[in-house]
């Protein structure tokens, strides 16, 4: 693999977006009373800062540059409150006014960062306010709304939040986190543009400050309200057995990855602390921190790959507001904007973009990116697993960016071939044909097991009775008619006697035989799933309606066989009627089999 140059790259912001964070906060150089601005008892005065919010002359909209000047000296003065306070002092004063969040115990951990004076620990703290802020902010807004926006600056330009907090508060925090037209602290730090000295403490000071005065603000709402405030239950990772690949990481593999972030071109310098935290958090059993700081340095990596790949080093940037930032939506994609092949994909290989796909972006994936960072899932609770895996995988992703020679070197260790191995052969497991594959797979084994279930009272008279069924006779015929036809199909490896005494046994001899019936077409269309880009517009529309009466006929039959209706002759008679348009339809040569070998004949 060709290993990318590293540039002497000092930031990813742009100018504009540098000026706003690390410059133009610190312009005013007037002292700031904090009595002004927060009393002794923790009661932010609003007035004070929503005063420094400054409008354009139009009164349309906010001028940015000049709220966050005026707010430069206020935020000094919270910081070096807080600064001032102990721990004990600072939980009496403002836990009441945090406890809104539903996370309150995040914030003396907050506290103990800006006391640290590391800046990573306070872009870490911001991250996790952020999160937590946008969560809480979401539970607010159901007091009132009913969808509430996936994306929170929507959810902070919103009216019903504006009915609770007031306008001008809601003002304020757009400036802050609201409008990439503003500091967009939120949205800077969880895309991995900011490096750690690049976020002055004094905005996590403000930050911390302005959530505890939005607790006090909705405490004096729901009394006059009379309404309750309650929490949503946090997302519990359930989906991760399947995820689960690599083997765990090891003290000798965490040893050769501290050296291997040194030496691996995929790090940008200035980015470097954020990985050495994340395998401290990691050591130390912090497995969500370290989660969070594995998935942004990924984005910041990916999208450095990403822009050399397509050949757009602006891209590596923050965008302007009026553009979008690249993130990891945009990295992954198979096209770029301008319908160009995005060229990552085709570099990184298969195994490795399925496995960023099914951690991040499949619905039925864990998504952990966007759950971590929309507050969804408990910090505390966060498995050691997932941050194993995320570990792992990124390892060996930077891997393929360090000297041949070196990786020869590092590749003697038998658990670092274990775990190249097991990236290199990596398949989906969230892809939706992935998920269909377990669900197939799933229903065969319980057809297998159908006639070892024990048969209800009735049912050999039942049985009798339906022998000189005509209906029932006409479906067996059709069974063995279509599944001799569908037989066809499989590979000769895979083939077994399609006759129907060897049709899956029962005592009424027709459920059973018709959902092996239906199984086996599910399992040879998926085969063939590639197939349907051959079909024209008319062609899919009249095969999904095809593939929606047979699922309309399963949940139907579901209905019909019950404890509480088992509703027989119905069941029957949808049974034929299905099976007619199944017969009918492959007459017609319309199934992906079919397509799949015509297009075979063709190649020959």
């Amino acid at each position: 693999m060709e290993i990318l140059i590293e540039d002497p790259i000092t930031t990813c912001l742009s100018p504009s977006v540098y000026d706003m964070i690390c410059k133009l906060g610190f312009e005013a150089r007037e002292n700031c009373d904090i009595s002004s601005i927060v009393t002794q008892n923790g009661e932010v005065c609003w007035t004070t800062i929503t005063d420094c919010v400054v409008y354009t002359e139009s009164a349309q909209g906010l001028d940015y540059g000049g709220s966050v000047r005026l707010l430069g000296p206020v935020c000094q003065a919270v910081h070096l409150h807080l600064s001032s306070l102990t721990k004990g002092q600072f939980e009496m004063r403002y836990s009441p006014g945090l406890q809104w969040t539903g996370v309150p115990e995040l914030f003396p951990e907050m506290f103990d960062a800006l006391g640290s004076l590391q800046s990573l620990a306070i872009s870490l703290s911001l991250m996790k306010l952020t999160s937590c802020l946008e969560r809480a902010l979401a539970d607010v807004y159901l007091l009132i709304g009913k969808e509430c926006p996936f994306l929170l600056r929507d959810l902070i330009a919103s009216e019903e939040l504006a009915q609770v907090f007031g306008q001008s508060v809601m003002d304020v925090l757009k400036v802050f986190v609201g409008s990439p037209c503003g500091l967009n602290l939120r949205n800077v730090l969880w895309h991995g543009f900011a490096a750690p000295q690049e976020i002055p403490p004094k905005y996590c000071s403000m930050m911390i400050l302005l959530t505890a005065g939005l607790g006090q603000l909705l405490k004096g709402y729901l009394q006059q309200t009379k309404f309750t405030l309650a929490h949503r239950p946090f997302i519990t990772l359930t989906s991760l057995e399947d995820l689960i690949v690599f083997p765990d990481v090891t003290y000798e593999v965490l040893s050769v990855l501290e050296e291997v972030m040194k030496k691996s071109t995929f790090i940008l310098k200035i980015m470097l602390p954020y990985w050495e935290v994340a395998l401290i958090n990691f050591k130390s059993n912090r497995f969500a921190d370290c989660a969070i700081l594995l998935l942004v340095q990924l984005e910041t990596g990916l999208r450095k790959v990403f822009a050399t790949v397509n050949k757009c080093p602006k891209r590596l940037l923050t965008a302007e507001s009026t553009a979008l930032y690249t993130t990891f939506d945009e990295i992954l994609a198979k096209h770029l904007n301008d319908g160009k092949i995005n060229q990552l994909p085709l570099f990184l290989g298969e195994p490795a973009m399925e496995f960023l796909w099914d951690f991040l972006n499949h619905q039925e994936g864990p998504r952990l990116r966007d759950r971590l960072s929309h507050g969804e899932i408990s910090l505390p609770e966060f498995p050691k697993e997932a941050a194993n895996q995320l570990l792992a995988f990124s390892f060996v992703l930077l891997l393929r960016f360090i000297d041949e020679d070196l990786l020869s070197v590092f590749k003697e260790k038998a658990a670092v071939r274990a775990l190249v191995s097991v990236a290199e052969a990596y398949g989906a497991r969230c892809h939706p044909v992935s998920q269909l594959k377990k669900q197939v797979l799933s229903c065969e084994r319980s057809i297998g097991v159908w006639p070892l279930l024990p048969l209800p009272e009735g049912s050999e008279r039942e049985a009798q009775r339906s022998e000189g069924n005509s209906e029932i006779h006409a479906c067996r015929s059709l069974i063995t008619e279509i599944v001799a036809e569908l037989c066809h199909h499989v590979p000769e490896t895979h083939r077994v006697p399609h006759d129907s005494e060897h049709l899956p046994p029962e005592n009424i001899k027709l459920l059973s035989p018709m959902l092996y019936l239906i199984l086996l077409l599910i399992a040879l269309e998926l085969v063939n799933i590639h197939v349907v880009l051959g079909k024209n517009t008319s062609e899919y529309q009249q095969y999904l309606r095809f593939l929606k009466s047979i699922l309309q006929y399963t949940e139907n039959l579901e209905a019909y066989t019950s404890q509480d209706k088992n509703k027989w002759d119905e069941a029957v008679n949808l049974t034929q009627a299905a099976l007619l348009k199944i017969w009918t339809f492959s007459e017609k040569k319309q199934m992906l089999i079919h397509l799949a070998k015509k297009s075979a004949s063709k190649v020959v």
